[in-house]
């Protein structure tokens, strides 16, 4: 099995390495194309009005002056020999739940991989701490992706869907278990203005079932997402409107 890594936060981030690692229980067959440069909050941002610029670091391990999106676009058409079986995005420092999948450059390289046509698993580690105490336990993806990944790869999704799994903020035998989930929902906290747009919104428990709930109760959250944003439900309503 072929497998091609990216994230967000960087070809250097302690994350990628870490996912390096779990990547290898599962394929000795490893591609890593990541940013050179910390890419968190792009989203599935593109770029077409430069250049991009591709520098080899190793074997097998590629920088891009770009996105994650545009990583996995140049691992998929330029850099692998051949198309990867299975594209695995992160692991993101901090979990990517709730509203914030959508400004997710993690989040956003694996969707780009399900609109290839392959396999793709975005894998996120919560943590607590903001600042220079902060401390990211990647030891709990690290220890238990490896079985995770290996069913989730076996498990049959339509097209066009991908995998957001998060992990909670915990050693990984403090981890009470893992859960399919919904996305959950923030808002506006304290209703004061806030300059640090990501921690300027509080969680709302909601209820059982969400990704919100799951990391709150140590439960390993694994979201379905769907490339088709359309909203199904209204369609007929809006038609009636509209006719």
């Amino acid at each position: 099995m072929r497998i091609l890594l990216t994230n967000d936060d960087g070809i250097h981030a302690e994350g990628l390495a870490s996912l390096e690692r779990v990547a290898r229980t599962l394929s000795d067959d490893v591609w890593v194309v990541a940013p050179e440069q910390d890419q968190s909050g792009y989203a599935h941002s593109l770029s077409i009005s430069e250049p991009l610029r591709l520098r080899k670091i190793g074997e097998k391990h590629f920088a891009v002056r770009g996105t994650p999106t545009d990583c996995v676009i140049m691992g998929v058409k330029k850099i692998l020999p051949g198309a990867p079986d299975l594209i695995l995005s992160g692991i993101n420092s901090g979990a990517n739940i709730a509203d914030d999948v959508t400004y997710s450059g993690t989040v956003a390289g694996a969707m780009e991989g399900a609109l290839l046509g392959i396999r793709s698993i975005a894998l996120s580690q919560g943590y607590s701490t903001v600042g220079e105490d902060r401390v990211v336990p990647y030891e709990t993806t690290e220890a238990l992706a490896p079985a995770l990944l290996k069913k989730l790869v076996a498990t049959p999704l339509p097209d066009g869907v991908l995998l957001n799994v998060n992990f909670p903020n915990c050693l990984p035998e403090e981890v009470a278990g893992t859960v399919v989930t919904t996305q959950g929902k923030l808002v506006h906290g304290r209703g004061l203005p806030y300059y640090w747009l990501r921690f300027g919104r509080e969680p709302v428990e909601g209820k059982q079932g969400t990704d919100l709930f799951a990391l709150r109760n140590r439960l390993v959250s694994v979201t379905p997402l769907q490339l088709d944003l359309t909203a199904h439900e209204i369609r007929d309503q809006l038609s009636k409107a509209l006719a």
